[in-house]
């Protein structure tokens, strides 16, 4: 048994229990003391708190009713504003999307028929027309086949001559006359053949352009699956740009689109040339094409560009600044200037809102045109503030 085992058998001795029993009430007394004056304490403090919530409302109103006093029995003490008369004009709605520009011709060439390089005659960068050769490949089987076959062709030649003569004649059987025809047109259609196969090795550029890259080496196999060049033509582009399925109804093919080019510091004007017939399900976009011509081909392909398409027109809108429409409780609102016999006083107009552009918002009812609009010294009235016009 150790130190602590016995301590507590020393306290459960008869002589220690009077202790004890006298010791339990003093701490449940102590506690619920402490407990008691803790509550005091908070609901005190929130008595304070709410009284002190009640003196600032009462001033808050009495500050009100000062500002109003003085605002309206002291004619010198108007508050300065700027204001904007009113006037219908057009008001137009325009969403931006980012488009991609490709080249409209793009080709990536390859020579026909398969064999070993020997020689490519283009550089990347230079420019090439339609059938300029770029490379040549090997072609000395091709070329043998073609000799041989030139010599049988000049001995099939001779042997259909003598034949023809002969049956002019009605000289010898007319089987023998047909094998010599026969014979002679199948090695002219042969040589013909290997000819074509031999202008095939010769790798020839398919339109005007320029030669982008060139993957291929001299030495290399080449074949009509593995691509020997890229040829492009960027006199003329187009620009595919994605448009979220809500604008489907207002965007159409003929729409001119502002298309600005941020790396270029340009921008340019053209007409959406179509749009897509089917929605995206994985974005919910459907696309639209613009051409365009590019004299100066500063437009590269993979070029990023921001188009800026009109979806919605209003000919005779009223629209303010979207700044000076504030909200409270009771909706949105702008003030505007009201003349009361000489006098001018802000007066709080409730307006609602249609669509909004470019930091403009159209309102659809609340102004008329001719009304004079707060547009600086706002944020200081209030409803019925006497001010003075600058």
């Amino acid at each position: 048994m150790n130190t602590y085992q016995l301590k507590e058998l020393k306290l459960i001795q008869p002589g220690n229990m009077k202790k004890l029993l006298f010791i339990l009430p003093l701490a449940f007394l102590f506690a619920c003391s402490a407990t008691t004056t803790d509550e005091g304490d908070r609901k005190a403090k929130e008595q304070l708190l709410q009284d002190y919530r009640q003196q600032a409302t009462e001033l808050k109103q009495k500050i009100a009713q000062l500002e109003k006093e003085l605002g309206t029995t002291k004619a010198d003490k108007t508050i300065p504003v700027k204001v904007d008369t009113i006037a219908q004009k057009l008001f137009t709605h325009t969403i931006e999307v980012t488009g991609n520009v490709e080249a409209n011709e793009d080709i990536t060439v390859a020579p026909e028929t398969p064999g070993n390089i020997i020689s490519i005659v283009v550089t990347e960068g230079q420019h090439v027309k339609k059938g300029t050769v770029m490379g040549r490949l090997n072609t000395e089987a091709i070329q043998r086949n073609i000799e041989d076959l030139q010599i049988q062709l000049e001995l099939a030649k001779t042997v259909f001559e003598r034949q023809q003569k002969l049956w002019d004649q009605h000289i010898g059987s007319e089987i023998e006359y047909l094998q010599a025809k026969s014979n002679k047109e199948s090695l002219e259609r042969k040589l013909e053949g290997l000819q074509a196969q031999l202008d095939m090795a010769t790798i020839k550029s398919p339109i005007d352009g320029v030669v982008d890259r060139i993957y291929q080496k001299q030495g290399e196999i080449a074949g009509p699956a593995i691509p020997f060049a890229k040829v492009v033509n960027i006199s003329n582009v187009r620009i595919y740009a994605d448009v979220s399925e809500s604008y489907l109804t207002s965007i159409h093919a003929g729409q001119e689109v502002e298309i600005n080019f941020p790396a270029l510091n340009k921008t340019v004007t053209a007409p959406i040339f179509r749009k897509s017939s089917t929605i995206n399900p994985d974005n919910r976009t459907f696309q639209v094409r613009i051409n365009l011509n590019n004299p100066d081909k500063e437009i590269r392909p993979n070029l990023v560009s921001l188009l800026h398409i009109t979806d919605y027109k209003a000919a005779d809108a009223i629209v303010v600044p979207s700044i000076l429409i504030k909200n409270d409780f009771n909706g949105k609102y702008v003030f505007v200037a009201a003349e009361n016999s000489g006098k001018w006083k802000a007066s709080k107009r409730y307006v609602e809102t249609g669509r909004n552009n470019n930091n403009y918002t159209m309102l659809s009812k609340g102004l008329k045109p001719g009304e004079k609009l707060i547009v600086e010294g706002y944020e200081q009235v209030v409803d019925g503030s006497p001010i003075s016009i600058n």
